[in-house]
């Protein structure tokens, strides 16, 4: 056995490659489309400058290094702190409960799907919002109680230019309407495009914090697009978006 795992040496090193390889390409996808590769790459150049320093003699130099990365931890705890709440709240989970029928899930997307395709043809601005896993209720902001059955007509109707709450976004959890007119975070990645308006900014902030899935009519082009994982698609058709939402919604969403 001793003579096996000498000869294998090898196959452990591969293995110990081949395991750091994926811990670092997960790492990058994960912080993909943020500000982390670049303070990253600023905290390396810094580490750098800290070891020229030290063979070059810059005392004042290393002085303010030092103090700096004294500091680190609680920089890196400013920085990310909205990926560390959105590691936090992770865990905080809706509590399960019995399944809904295949039927009702189906339902309520037609329902949504519905609307959407409507208010897109009218031209007229809307953002819905579907709660998965992980509450939302941390991260709404003002907002209109209104705890009723999910149907296109209600949607559609909140949506209208001289509904009072139309300005804000409407919020389904466990296969209920909520919420209506409710405020969310905007996302503070640089990398957006700037043609993106209030609307698409803050289904892209929301989904960078949680699991959500939101909709989004844009007012001036009709054009629909679906936000998660902090990213946004843009122009989905209506018949794709079913399948879409089929497909991105996880089948407890409604318990």
């Amino acid at each position: 056995m001793t003579d096996f795992l000498k000869n294998s040496g090898w196959l452990l090193d591969l293995l110990d490659i081949g395991l750091v390889a994926f811990i670092i390409y997960r790492i990058i996808v994960l912080l993909k489309g943020t500000l982390a590769p670049r303070i990253i790459i600023g905290l390396v150049i810094t580490l750098i400058c800290y070891v020229v320093s030290q063979f070059a003699g810059f005392k004042t130099f290393i002085w303010i290094l030092k103090n700096f990365l004294g500091s680190l931890i609680l920089f890196l705890a400013i920085i990310f702190q909205h990926d560390i709440r959105r590691a936090l709240f992770a865990f905080s989970r809706n509590r399960p409960g019995e399944e809904q029928a295949e039927e009702e899930v189906h339902g309520v997307i037609e329902e949504l799907a519905d609307a959407v395709e409507i208010l897109s043809n009218k031209m007229i601005g809307a953002l819905v919002v579907i709660e998965q896993s992980i509450t939302l209720n941390h991260f709404l902001a003002v907002g209109t109680e209104i705890d009723a059955k999910v149907t296109s007509e209600l949607i559609t109707s909140i949506f209208l230019p001289y509904s009072p709450i139309h300005d804000g976004a409407v919020i389904v959890q466990r296969g209920k309407l909520t919420k209506a007119g409710c405020f969310l975070p905007l996302t503070q990645n640089p990398e957006i495009s700037k043609t993106l308006g209030t609307r698409h900014r803050a289904a892209i902030g929301l989904t960078e914090m949680v699991d959500a899935v939101v909709l989004v009519v844009s007012e001036e082009t009709g054009q629909i697009s679906v936000a998660v994982g902090g990213r946004i698609i843009r122009d989905v058709e209506p018949s794709a978006l079913r399948k879409l939402m089929k497909r991105l919604l996880d089948s407890r969403w409604l318990t």
